[in-house]
C-alpha cells in the first residue's frame, strides 16, 4: 500500500545500538506529542504485527539462530518491515497519526549492510521494495559508545540475551560507526543525540529537534 500523496500523519523512527535507550525515549516523545493533542501509535522492528512478531521470534530466539546467514537475516527483517508498513504504518499516517517506530529501514543498512558486510546496493534495493515510498520524516539516532552499550545490556534484568545481544564488541563497533556515518550523510532526515546524557536531557534534545523540524 504505497502512499499516493503526502499523508497528514508523521513517521519518526528511532535507531541506535542495543542498550541506547530507544524504548525509553519513544515513550517520552509520545507523551510530549499527546500533550499537544496528537494521536500517537508506537511500533517496533522486527514486529508490530502478528506476522512480524512471529518473524521476530525466528530472528532473535530460534535455537538455530546462530547458524543464520546474513542474507536470510536481512530478508527476514525486511519481510517483517513490509508487513508493518502496510498493516500498521500506512493506515496510521493516512489517518493523521504520529507513528513512532523502534527501528526502521536504517537498521538493515547498518546491521546487515555494514556490520554483516553485505553489499550496499542489494540491501538498499531490498529496503526500497519493503517500504515503498514510506520514509521517515525524522530519524532519531541515539548514540552511545560501544562500551556503554555492552555495559547496559549486562545490567538488563531479562532472561538469556537474544541473538543480537550476544554479538561481540567488533560487531557493535561496526554498528556504531555505521550509524555515525548515516547521521553525517543524511542530515536532512537524521537527528543525532548523545545517549550518555541523563534521560531527561536526551528527551529534551529530541523534543526540541522534533518541534523545530515539524513546526510543532
Amino acid at each position: 500500500m504505497p502512499l499516493k500523496s503526502k499523508p497528514a500523519g508523521r513517521l519518526i523512527s528511532f535507531e541506535g545500538s542495543e542498550g541506547s535507550g530507544k524504548s525509553t525515549q519513544i515513550s517520552l516523545l509520545a507523551a510530549h506529542l499527546q500533550k499537544l493533542g496528537k494521536e500517537v501509535i508506537t511500533t517496533r522492528e522486527p514486529g508490530g504485527t502478528e506476522i512480524g512478531e512471529q518473524i521476530r521470534n525466528i530472528i532473535v530466539h530460534n535455537s538455530k539462530g546462530d547458524e543464520m546467514c546474513p542474507e536470510t537475516e536481512l530478508l527476514l527483517f525486511t519481510a517483517a518491515r513490509a508487513q508493518v508498513v502496510r498493516e500498521v504504518i500506512v493506515p496510521a499516517l493516512i489517518a493523521g497519526k504520529f507513528v513512532l517506530s523502534d527501528r526502521y529501514l536504517d537498521s538493515s543498512t547498518v546491521y546487515q549492510g555494514i556490520a554483516r558486510n553485505l553489499a550496499a546496493d542489494p540491501v538498499a534495493q531490498i529496503n526500497r521494495f519493503a517500504v515503498g515510498n514510506v520514509m521517515p520524516d525524522i530519524t532519531v539516532i541515539i548514540d552511545v559508545p560501544t562500551e556503554v552499550s555492552i555495559a547496559r545490556l549486562k545490567q538488563r534484568v531479562t532472561d538469556l540475551p537474544d541473538r543480537m545481544e550476544r554479538e561481540n564488541i567488533d560487531f557493535y563497533n561496526k554498528v556504531r560507526e555505521g550509524y555515525l556515518l548515516l547521521a553525517k550523510n543524511m542530515t536532512d532526515r537524521v537527528i543525532l543525540v548523545d545517549g550518555t546524557k541523563p534521560i531527561a536531557q536526551v528527551a529534551k534534545a529530541i523534543w526540541e529537534h522534533v518541534q523545530l523540524r515539524l513546526g510543532l
